[in-house]
């Protein structure tokens, strides 16, 4: 039980982060589009390696597995989430809208889960190797 909590507090976090740099430039979001959305895409990859670098310290083996897991399972969160958030309410924004403005972007966070997951078994391998 201890795991699962665990893993939906990684996940519930690798939404939470992104989403309050977010709030923290709504401004910025009718000012200047562009950089909005640049910036937007430093945090989700700065959130997802933190979390990431946080979720892999505990492991001692098994790195390219749980890369695939943790980020598979995260954009699913941020999917999730952010659906309930851009599904109704001021924020309200159609599917092919979503998709196109944010959610592709969390198609990020596997490449980063799976990549640090492939550098740490390669570093482990290394470690071991006589």
């Amino acid at each position: 039980m201890r795991g699962i909590a665990r893993e939906i507090g990684y996940a519930f976090l690798a939404w939470l982060l992104p989403f309050l740099a977010a709030v923290g430039m709504t401004s910025l979001k009718t000012s200047n589009t562009p950089l909005f959305d640049s910036l937007m895409g430093v945090a989700v990859t700065l959130s997802t390696v933190v979390l990431a670098l946080a979720y892999f310290k505990r492991l001692t083996a098994g790195y390219v597995a749980a890369g695939v897991k943790i980020g598979t399972l995260w954009t699913l969160a941020n999917w999730l989430l952010d659906g309930m958030m851009f599904s109704s309410g001021p924020m309200k924004m159609t599917f092919s809208q979503y998709a196109s403005d944010i959610g592709a972007a969390y198609l990020a966070i596997p490449v980063v889960t799976i990549g640090l997951g492939l550098a740490a078994a390669r570093a482990a391998a290394k470690r071991f190797a006589v």
